[in-house]
């Protein structure tokens, strides 16, 4: 062929296309390359692995932090509702009755009357209208039931755990496992029960004086004593308690309402701990209402993180790192650090000490 730009033939063209064209295979990975590549990309994750856990963890937090609000808002919505917030109950030997209003009369505590007000009506009035063995048995499965919103994500799920306990609850049938609460109700500095600081004179239920009354004419004779153990209490949920939104005369904004509980990490599922061991929906007891001083001590107890060398029955505390959330009566949730200064988180659980607190302090 020729080229008549340039006269030639298109020698060079012919030659390329018919000569030997070596072939050349890709080069593969040798050993030390594939080593290098794994051991940069286990340098990856384990940068990235704090990253994820830290997200999933913030995610857990906001979480607790949405349930405890609702907690306060169905307490405040109780309150505005009745003009009282939810009763205390009248001790860890009864759970909840149906046929029983939410105040006095009502042998289950705060968590139980508050379950109207969060989405959990029907599980309240399980059991209504009935008597005999079909209130007993509604009873039980209303107390096995674990609710959802009773329990922080960073901690456990939402199960029913052990019941260890070798007697039964006044009102229901034999228990074998329970619904558990990671929140407390705020009982305030003092501890109280149905035994202390008061001793009751009425008959108590099976297997003591802080299990309640031994029945429900007695509980509903028992409001004189009642009293007597509200003129010491300063928290706002308590053995027989009816708070009113007057009796929190340091403000709304200044005291806790209902925090998460402290609890060691051996105990999340067994039901073993003194503090975990009874159920969600009991009246007043360790399981469900915390205070900023254990019986017999001086000493003040602020909330702590979770630990497996350390067993507390009494105090404020959580699973979560560096602080804990507690939601106030005004329906705020905010975090408070384990650090928190003694005196101010004793401020803080005390309803009627006159402490003036500023924003700035928290």
């Amino acid at each position: 062929m020729h080229d008549w730009r340039t006269g030639t033939m298109k020698r060079q063209w012919v030659a390329s296309k018919y000569s030997y064209q070596p072939h050349h295979h890709p080069k593969a990975f040798t050993l030390v390359e594939l080593l290098v590549v794994i051991a940069i990309i286990g340098v990856l994750v384990g940068l990235l692995l704090p990253a994820v856990q830290a997200a999933r963890e913030s995610a857990r937090r906001s979480s607790c932090r949405n349930k405890l609000k609702q907690l306060s808002l169905g307490c405040i919505n109780h309150e505005s509702t009745k003009q009282q917030y939810p009763g205390g109950g009248w001790g860890f030997g009864w759970t909840g009755d149906a046929d029983r209003g939410s105040l006095r009369r009502q042998p289950s505590g705060w968590i139980y009357n508050v379950l109207p007000y969060i989405e959990e009506e029907s599980l309240h009035d399980k059991g209504s209208g009935t008597t005999g063995t079909g209130k007993m048995a509604a009873n039980l499965e209303r107390f096995a039931t674990p609710i959802s919103s009773l329990y922080c994500p960073s901690r456990r799920s939402a199960s029913a755990y052990p019941w260890q306990q070798g007697w039964s609850l006044v009102n229901a049938n034999q228990p074998t496992v329970a619904g558990r609460s990671d929140y407390a109700g705020n009982a305030g500095s003092v501890y109280v029960s149905p035994s202390s600081p008061i001793a009751p004179s009425w008959p108590t239920a099976t297997p003591g004086a802080d299990a309640g009354p031994a029945s429900l004419a007695d509980g509903d004779s028992a409001t004189g004593h009642m009293d007597q153990v509200a003129t010491v209490a300063t928290g706002i949920f308590f053995y027989g308690s009816l708070t009113k939104l007057a009796d929190i005369t340091d403000g709304t904004t200044s005291t806790i309402l209902i925090g998460e509980k402290y609890l060691a990490p051996q105990n999340y599922t067994t039901g073993r701990d003194g503090g975990d061991d009874q159920g969600a929906l009991v009246g007043a007891n360790k399981d469900i209402c915390r205070w900023s001083r254990a019986p017999g001590s001086n000493a003040i107890q602020t909330p702590k993180q979770d630990v497996s060398t350390s067993t507390n029955h009494f105090r404020f505390g959580s699973a979560h790192a560096g602080s804990f959330h507690a939601a106030f009566c005004d329906g705020s949730v905010r975090t408070l650090a384990y650090e928190i200064d003694e005196i101010l988180f004793e401020n803080l659980v005390n309803r009627r000490d006159g402490a003036i607190i500023s924003a700035g302090e928290l």
